[in-house]
Order: C-alpha cells, then structure tokens, then sequence
C-alpha cells in the first residue's frame, strides 16, 4: 500500500514517514499544497494524509480539486481545529475521515487501517487467484489452505500483484507502489523480492502464478 502525506510540518512529516514505512506502508511526502495535489495527480496512492493549513492550497482547496477531477483516493485530514464548523468543511470538500491534533499515532494507523479496508469490506475482504487466498483484515495469506509467512514488503509486492490480476506491472510500478517516490528503479530489489514470493507461493504448487515478462516486468495469472 502506497501513502501520500501532505504536511508542512517538516519534523511531523518525518515523524508520520517513518512511522507508516514502519507499519509497511510505502510514503511519499509533500510539504505544501501545490506539491501535494501534482503527487496525487500524476502518481498512485491508496491513500492520502491532508493536513489542513497548508502553505498555497489549502488541504480543503486540494481535497476539492482532487474530487473535482475525479479522483476517489481515500483522504485522511488533519487539523489543529476542533471546531465543529471546521470539520463539516473537511468533509464536505471531500475528505473521508478527520483526525484533531494532536494525535496518538496508533489512532491514525487505526483510521488509515479502515479506510484502505471500507471497499474491502463493502464486497470480500479476501483476494483470490486460483488456490491463493489473501485476506486484507487479518493480512494472512494461504496458498492451497496452508498458511503462508510473508515479510511485510513481501506481502505488499504480493498484494499489488493480486489486486492487478493479468495486467502487465513494470518493476518501476512495484517498486513505486510498495516503496516510496524515491526509489531507486535500478534497483534489483523488485526481482529480489519476486524471487522470494516466488520459492514460497510457487515452488511445489501448480498452476504457477507469477510471470516474467521478459524486459517488462511481472504479472500475476493462472497458466492455460
């Protein structure tokens, strides 16, 4: 899962980053609101952290914009305000939570955790590909019945893949969505970790699911 966190306090921003890397979540920061909405224009997230008080575009202006264009990415605002005017504002300019700082940072790890899970919820919290079963509630995964241990990392590359079943993920689209903006495409890491998947979820098992796509990338499917 990708995160985008707009916060013009630059030691929070830092503070939130490291937290939700910690938690397995890929996070990119912007530090105003022009940024921010460029980040979640041009970029995937499947979330948005939006503080308020923003330097240029204010959180509210962003959130609007953002709904204007149609882009539906769950928004998580924070504000230092605790007035009730102040959050019927946030959510009518098209946030889907609130949060009042100061915060207990479980609290926001608790609200993003509902908010990725509410469309989950909605239709069946369990992906399916053949014999593989991920569950995005209790994140256990089980290939033919038996469970499969993933590394955090591992199951985000895994998650990606599930929730893009047959369509073609270049290993900059992995690595972008299960690392940050940052990183490195260069990087052998993508393969590193498919390769892991791979020797857990593939070795012994038919149908094999994951694909090289050679000089492309990867792709999650049942072999015909």
């Amino acid at each position: 899962m990708r995160i985008l966190v707009v916060e013009d306090e630059k030691q929070l921003a830092g503070i939130l980053k490291r937290g939700l890397q910690e938690h397995g979540y890929a996070t990119d920061t912007a530090d105003d609101g022009e940024d921010g909405l460029s980040l979640a224009e041009t970029s995937e997230y499947d979330l948005i952290v939006l503080d308020v008080m923003l330097p240029g575009l204010s959180g509210l202006e962003v959130a609007r914009t953002l709904r204007a264009r149609r882009i539906n990415t769950p928004i998580l605002m924070l504000t230092a305000r605790d007035a009730i005017d102040d959050r019927v504002a946030g959510l009518d300019s098209g946030a889907d939570d609130y949060l009042i700082k100061p915060f207990a940072f479980r609290e926001l790890v608790a609200r993003i955790r509902a908010l990725l899970r509410r469309d989950d919820l909605v239709k069946d919290p369990v992906l399916r590909v053949a014999d593989l079963e991920m569950d995005t509630v209790s994140r256990e995964v089980r290939r033919a019945g038996q469970l499969v241990p993933l590394a955090s990392k591992e199951y985000a590359v895994l998650e990606y893949l599930v929730r893009n079943p047959n369509r073609v993920l270049t290993r900059t689209q992995i690595a972008e969505h299960v690392w940050n903006y940052d990183f490195t495409a260069m990087s052998n890491v993508v393969d590193v970790y498919i390769r892991y998947l791979r020797r857990k979820l593939d070795d012994g098992h038919e149908p094999r699911l994951i694909h090289t796509m050679r000089g492309t990338g990867y792709q999650l499917r049942v072999s015909r």
